[in-house]
């Protein structure tokens, strides 16, 4: 039996962890099983760990969650605003969904929220969708850009490392004025010159690029399940956390797998790998 989550209850001792479970099931209005939330607990806990968490400053798990109200609970940061999201378009286990042409979520986090040469883009990408080099998040103005896109990583108006087509984690960080780090799904985080210049304070989108106060062009109809936004933050860490949550998630909804509260999460993590590919555990 899947135990339900209560505060303080069934090894859920982070207070932010707790926190955000209650918000999610308000908006979902029910409680969620117990083994998401202790999925939930160790992805924070675990950041927390890593030293990776403060960096870390807005966020949605775009899975979990019961329903598209819950997935839309941010984890850290302000709510974004959905724009023609329904809830057929959300699967618990992988993610929200996009249609490539009219539904993106709004952030409302400003560009200029962080550092020029202190801040990180990233999303998990959780399908091998192409299509014509659309944008994940980002935003743009002119020839200045900060995004994560299918064909290119950007960070300060210059393309760096072209390709991202599988599933995992993508991301940008950058911690100096003169390069960036960079992650891609099934490579090593790679590091190269890339001068910073100015970016535009706007709004981030999902699913595509506030291109100077307006959706750009390039839409993105991959399935995601988590994005943040934040300052510098090593994207090795950050990578190996979402994908042992993603992975615990993917264990915690499969039928007739014992109770993660029963055993070991390292092993329930791996045996969640079978479900949904993606980096090296830690």
């Amino acid at each position: 039996m899947t135990l339900v989550w209560a505060p303080g209850y069934n090894g859920i001792t982070d207070p932010d962890a707790q926190t955000y479970i209650a918000a999610v099931e308000a908006a979902d209005g029910q409680a969620i099983e117990g083994d998401v939330a202790l999925a939930i607990n160790d992805f924070v806990v675990g950041c927390k760990d890593d030293g990776i968490w403060d960096a870390i400053k807005v966020s949605c798990i775009l899975a979990g969650a019961r329903t598209l109200s819950g997935a839309l609970v941010p984890l850290k940061g302000t709510a974004p605003t959905n724009n023609n999201f329904v809830s057929g378009d959300y699967n618990r286990e992988t993610g929200l969904v996009g249609n490539g042409s009219t539904k993106y979520l709004n952030t409302n986090t400003l560009n200029s929220s962080n550092p020029i040469n202190n801040n990180h883009l990233s999303v998990w990408k959780n399908d091998t969708v192409t299509g014509t080099n659309p944008y994940f998040i980002g935003v743009l103005s002119g020839s200045n850009v900060n995004a994560v896109g299918q064909v290119g990583i950007y960070n300060n108006s210059s393309n760096f490392f072209v390709g991202a087509s599988a599933v995992g984690l993508i991301g940008v960080s950058r911690a100096t004025a003169s390069t960036v780090t960079v992650k891609r799904p099934g490579d090593s985080v790679a590091s190269g010159s890339l001068a910073s210049t100015a970016a535009p304070s706007l709004s981030h989108f999902v699913y595509n690029i506030n291109s100077g106060g307006s959706t750009g062009t390039q839409w993105s109809a991959s399935r995601l399940s988590f994005y943040s936004i934040g300052e510098s933050i090593d994207l090795e860490k950050l990578d190996n956390r979402t994908t042992r949550l993603m992975n615990l998630i993917s264990y915690s909804l499969a039928s007739g797998l014992p109770d993660l509260s029963t055993i070991d999460l390292d092993a329930a993590s791996y045996i969640g790998a079978g479900y949904r590919a993606g980096g090296t555990l830690s």
